[in-house]
């Protein structure tokens, strides 16, 4: 390797030093990521195995939402299920949201489960159109207040297709009744609640999350580690020329 100009030298340290300020910081994201992805599996873990408790009780005793294991009663109003984009096992499809009226005028968004492309249309699966009172047990879920991120896709309401989980534009555009009470939470139903004829696949909840931001992490500063020491080298050879 041979010495450079002072000139090259000052733009190769500057750019190795902003290229290891990058670095270091993707690092310690990751470190933070670790923090809170160890947390939600903590949650996780020390909720979804707890005795299911009725929706009313839950909601008014609990301070936290999501993963709370629940049992509720009550009727589908199928005429008004959102489709929210998915994937599962693979596949791609809607997760589809139905009102459940759980008193007169009372609803809760219910995640019944997985259909897969073509079978959106809730004419060709009218076997899976569960009717009357119906009793199920799912996870509680908390409702997004904002889109989770600039890169994913804005909900179309009027063409039922959702990306995030908006309750208030899926209640907008459900044509409930207009003083309806929509309870603040999501309902994940679990696969107990499929129906007979399979659709939609009840129990869709990832609980396994995968946790790889420690690997990240020592990737980024690896890579920071290499970049100085590849700069530490060619700094001994410039001040040795």
């Amino acid at each position: 390797m041979t010495a450079l100009s002072k000139r090259s030298f000052a733009l190769a340290s500057t750019l190795s030093l902003a290229a290891f300020a990058v670095l270091i910081a993707l690092g310690a994201w990751q470190v933070s990521r670790l923090k809170w992805k160890e947390s939600l599996i903590q949650t996780i873990e020390s909720r979804v195995n707890q005795a299911p408790r009725a929706l009313e009780t839950w909601y008014k005793t609990e301070p936290g939402t999501d993963y709370w294991p629940v049992r509720v009663t009550g009727t589908f109003r199928h005429e008004s299920e959102r489709h929210f984009f998915a994937t599962h096992k693979g596949a791609s499809g809607y997760f589809v949201y139905t009102p459940l009226e759980i008193s007169p005028n009372a609803f809760v968004f219910v995640n019944r489960g997985f259909v897969p492309f073509d079978r959106k249309d809730a004419t060709t699966r009218n076997d899976g159109q569960t009717v009357g009172l119906v009793t199920l047990e799912g996870l509680a879920r908390s409702v997004l207040t904002e889109k989770p991120s600039s890169m994913v896709p804005d909900n179309d309401p009027a063409k039922n297709q959702f990306y995030w989980k908006d309750l208030a534009a899926m209640t907008a555009s459900a044509s409930l009744p207009k003083d309806a009470v929509v309870v603040e939470a999501f309902i994940d139903a679990s696969a107990s609640a499929t129906p007979a004829y399979g659709l939609p696949q009840g129990g869709v909840t990832l609980v396994d999350l995968p946790n790889n931001h420690l690997q990240y992490a020592v990737t980024w500063f690896g890579l920071a580690a290499t970049l100085a020491g590849v700069w530490l080298t060619l700094a001994l050879r410039q001040r040795a020329a």
